[in-house]
């Protein structure tokens, strides 16, 4: 059932287009005020178009589990701005330091034990965490000037128009940042400093073979 807005009518989403290569900050803005009112949105990631919210918004959360029909045992990842917001979430040992050092900002997606600051419908079983950085001006501008991670899954679709056309009754707003072809990252477990590929995507895994 679609959620209603403050006049009692359906929500209509707001679709947005931001400059790919040197983000409006006026327009971020508007994105990071509807993260701040519990809203979900679509962005742009290195690898697909994403759909998030506020990584501390439970009922946000929850939406979006019931628009993927996905399990709440499986939690999504979530983007942080760099290794310095990284550490606060996960608990990163020299080994994860340097490794994550040296393929962030890009298309992959680090499992990792989780800090007391990442709320419990985050972790999974493991208390572990699956955090990405990506390679996409739009994204990580969002999650600096919100000052705290933004949930990222996959929308399912790679033209921002369709994006609006399946979910524009539970978005707030679909960002527009150009074409792009869907490839899901690299997953890549870093507990206990030995690395394991959960999964290949367009992360380049060969130093991990």
């Amino acid at each position: 059932m679609a959620k209603k807005n403050h006049q009692g009518s359906k929500k209509k989403a707001q679709l947005v287009s931001i400059n790919p290569d040197n983000p409006q900050q006026r327009l971020i803005k508007i994105v990071t005020e509807v993260l701040k009112r519990g809203g979900l949105i679509s962005y742009p990631t290195d690898t697909f178009y994403g759909i998030g919210c506020d990584l501390y918004n439970k009922k946000a959360i929850q939406l979006i589990y019931r628009l993927k029909e996905r399990p709440l045992k499986k939690p999504f990842s979530f983007i942080c701005d760099g290794l310095k917001e990284i550490s606060q979430y996960a608990r990163v040992s020299n080994y994860a330091y340097k490794t994550m050092k040296r393929l962030l900002p890009g298309p992959y997606t680090f499992i990792l034990e989780g800090t007391r600051l990442v709320p419990k419908i985050m972790l999974t079983k493991r208390k572990t965490v699956g955090i990405r950085v990506p390679d996409n001006n739009i994204c990580l501008r969002i999650v600096q000037t919100f000052g705290q991670p933004v949930i990222s899954t996959s929308a399912g679709y790679d033209d921002p128009q369709l994006i609006f056309e399946a979910y524009e009754q539970f978005l707030d707003i679909v960002i527009d940042g150009g074409p792009m072809v869907q490839s899901p990252s690299s997953v890549i477990s870093l507990i206990d400093d030995t690395p394991e590929i959960i999964r290949e995507g367009k992360g380049d895994i060969s130093s991990f073979t």
